[in-house]
């Protein structure tokens, strides 16, 4: 096993993007990563492509075979990844195995979805897809009903209140609003949270991440290459996958998510660090309660603390440990194929010291965590500065 780092990064503007059709986002991003990196298209052996609902959302499927096209990276192979929202972190891990293992030198990463140019109904139909479509959606479960109940669960049984998971709405507005390429650039106080409009009770809308078109992409190379490309390679350290039951009544608990905990102790023991020694990370705040359980399950707090945690602003920027700098996919959107790679661009901003109003201090060991559907599919990344 090789050494992997990334070496260069792009990413889209986030948000409602009226002008810029599906391959102008994947473009826009590969550009910018491209150029990042120091390289061309010439020198790139690979692609590896996370979307989620393409084919429904703009009727478009063979994705990876566009972007290779539009991109000018013909005829290297291309491969889409889907793992719903998980499909970015997904496409990363398998570019990041296909670096290690000596299958391909120069791996470019990609995530995308463009949601906006249908009705909120049709995203709402084709995100339930991630879920169990026979026994949750067709009987009329959404996302936010799903979330819903582990919040009514975790309240129940650790006492979290619907203000220590508004407290996560707030902080993360409070990231975004100094992220340029964050959807929402306004920060938010504990009252607009709690006033606004119930969805699934007890979220309401600034509980909830928005619809958003966007795209993502990372470069990847053998470490002991990537001195070539960057003067400051940012080594990934470890890279972990779980799955767990697709249905929410099928698990054990619905306050945890299994799929996190088995992936968190996968990375930690291949990067050799413990949750105490993570400066900045980038979590699936999909819903304000999935952040909470997400820190407890990534062990940065004993479960059943997260809301606790939040609300005495541990998790802020510069604080025990920052968690969402971007704005996460609360505040920053979240297009959901490219999340996942998203979170891996923020982490190596992060760790080059290039985040402007949102760096954290000293940063040199980050985290990803990016999750599919209500938590059957998880993947964990721990990134460092290469020495």
């Amino acid at each position: 096993m090789r050494r992997v780092a990334v070496v260069g990064v792009g990413l889209t503007k986030f948000g409602e993007n009226w002008d810029h059709s599906f391959r102008d986002l994947i473009t826009d991003a590969g550009i910018h990563a491209l150029a990042d990196a120091n390289m061309s298209g010439a020198d790139i052996d690979a692609l590896y492509g996370g979307t989620m609902a393409a084919g429904r959302l703009i009727g478009q499927e063979h994705i990876t075979a566009l972007i290779a096209d539009f991109m000018g990276l013909n005829p290297i192979p291309a491969t889409r990844v889907e793992a719903a929202c998980a499909s970015g972190g997904v496409a990363l891990r398998t570019g990041y195995m296909a670096v290690a293992s000596g299958i391909h030198d120069h791996v470019v990463v990609g995530g995308v979805e463009k949601m906006t140019d249908v009705s909120s109904g049709e995203v709402a139909s084709a995100l339930g897809g991630a879920g169990d479509q026979e026994w949750e959606l067709f009987m009329g479960a959404t996302f936010p009903s799903l979330y819903a109940l582990m919040a009514r669960r975790h309240m129940h049984e650790y006492g979290t209140t619907e203000e220590q998971m508004a407290q996560v709405a707030v902080k993360n507005h409070y990231n975004a609003a100094r992220n340029k390429y964050a959807q929402y650039q306004k920060e938010i106080t504990l009252e607009t949270v709690m006033k606004s409009k119930v969805i699934s009770s007890p979220l309401k809308v600034f509980d909830c991440s928005p619809i958003t078109d966007g795209a993502a992409v990372a470069i990847l190379v053998p470490l002991e290459q990537a001195r070539k490309y960057t003067d400051t390679p940012i080594e990934i350290v470890a890279s972990a996958q779980a799955s767990d039951k697709l249905s929410l009544h099928s698990r054990e608990s619905i306050t945890r998510l299994d799929a996190t905990i088995i992936a968190a102790k996968k990375a930690y023991a291949q990067a050799k660090v413990e949750p105490k020694d993570i400066d900045v990370a980038e979590v699936h705040d999909c819903f304000t309660i999935a952040e909470l359980m997400a820190i407890e399950d990534l062990g940065f707090c004993r479960k059943g603390e997260g809301g606790k945690m939040t609300a005495q602003g541990e998790t802020a920027l510069n604080a025990k440990i920052s968690v969402n700098t971007s704005g996460g996919l609360k505040g920053c959107g979240h297009p959901v194929g490219a999340t996942g790679v998203k979170q891996i661009a923020e982490i190596v901003w992060q760790l080059r010291g290039q985040a402007g109003d949102r760096q954290v201090k000293g940063a040199e060991v980050g985290l990803t965590h990016n999750v599919g559907g209500s938590g059957a599919t998880c993947v964990v990344n721990i990134l460092k500065r290469a020495n």
